[in-house]
């Protein structure tokens, strides 16, 4: 349905407050969420490096002071 001026805009207030509602339920969920995720990638991509301590030594007798990278 097209929401004109002439047209009755209850339609684009209700979607609207159902919005407001999902997000004033938890505004900080979706950041804990979002910390959350990068710390158990880190925690993950500092477990590689462990894992792969060797193989990183070798690399850096040819690439001094490389790392690899954290995505």
């Amino acid at each position: 349905m097209l929401i004109t001026e002439k047209s009755n805009n209850k339609p684009m207030h209700i979607a609207y407050s159902a919005m407001q509602q999902l997000t004033d339920r938890h505004p900080h969920e979706d950041t804990n969420q979002a910390d959350q995720e990068i710390l158990l990638r880190y925690e993950a991509y500092q477990a590689a490096c462990i894992k792969y301590n060797k193989e990183i030594s070798d690399i850096q007798k040819y690439i001094p002071g490389w790392l690899p990278a954290f995505r």
